[in-house]
């Protein structure tokens, strides 16, 4: 019998991205952590003024990225890390048959690019899905300010273990669930990602496509259309193309965690 997660553990879980391309335009302006309304999520809490301006000196740069662009690809060389401002991104890894399999979606205040640490160059594909804006890390600074920032490089080792815990809980999670049970906790989880942030906590807009949920969730294209059909039909969502209206979000939390508690 599959084994069952409550809907804060599935949130929890899943929430811990062309060579003939233009080069990508950077925007060469000075940018403070300290003033950016994002920056609790990426950016360790608690620090006195002393470190707070020291964070001000990791961030130089912020660059565009156009939709459908690639921020780094795999096999690209590794120098820095990016917290996303604005905007969405895919992260993609190329299959043995060269399918691109999604395995994740980034927003605003999350930082990409932890795959290239351990050999210096990418092992997977950043591309956006609407046009996005990031402040680059470069790495060098990122361990240089740790050194003095303690609470930095904590916050960087905290990343890196909220991913490794994501990946294997997603790839525990997609083995033991149903369809509809794999749609109810993305959508619960993007949700609460996204209400954090001060959306709000009923509405979103889905800025993927249902094939690249579909490739996210290991599920195919009719059976996420199929499966949003039947919570439309369920009265647990109201869907006007990529608009999501959440009707019964415990519906939702029980599709993912069902009641199982008999009567004694």
């Amino acid at each position: 019998m599959a084994q069952k997660f409550d809907h804060n553990q599935i949130i929890q879980i899943m929430t811990s991205v062309n060579p003939m391309l233009s080069p990508l335009p950077i925007q060469a302006i000075k940018v403070a952590c300290s003033n950016c309304n994002l920056r609790e999520f990426c950016m360790p809490v608690g620090l006195n003024d002393h470190d707070m301006k020291r964070l001000d000196d990791l961030v130089a740069t912020r660059r565009k990225i156009k939709r459908g662009t690639a921020l780094f690809r795999n096999g690209d060389r590794f120098n820095a890390l990016y917290a996303i401002r604005t905007g969405f991104f895919k992260i993609c890894v190329a299959t043995e048959d060269g399918r691109d399999q999604v395995t994740g979606f980034q927003m605003a205040g999350e930082i990409i690019g932890l795959d290239g640490i351990v050999s210096d160059q990418h092992t997977c594909d950043a591309v956006a899905i609407e046009d996005a804006e990031v402040c680059v890390m470069p790495f060098d600074k990122i361990e240089s300010i740790s050194r003095e920032v303690t609470a930095l490089q904590t916050h960087v080792h905290k990343i890196m273990s909220r991913e490794i815990v994501r990946e294997h809980g997603v790839m525990l999670l997609l083995g033991s669930m149903r369809a509809e049970e794999r749609l109810a906790a993305f959508l619960l989880n993007l949700m609460q990602r996204l209400h954090a942030r001060g959306f709000s906590q009923s509405e979103l807009v889905l800025r993927m496509t249902r094939e690249e949920i579909g490739s996210y969730l290991g599920l195919k294209l009719e059976t996420v259309s199929r499966t949003f059909s039947k919570f439309v039909d369920d009265g647990i969502v109201e869907v006007k193309q990529r608009h999501v209206r959440i009707l019964d979000a415990e519906a939702l939390k029980l599709i993912v965690n069902p009641q199982t508690c008999a009567p004694h």
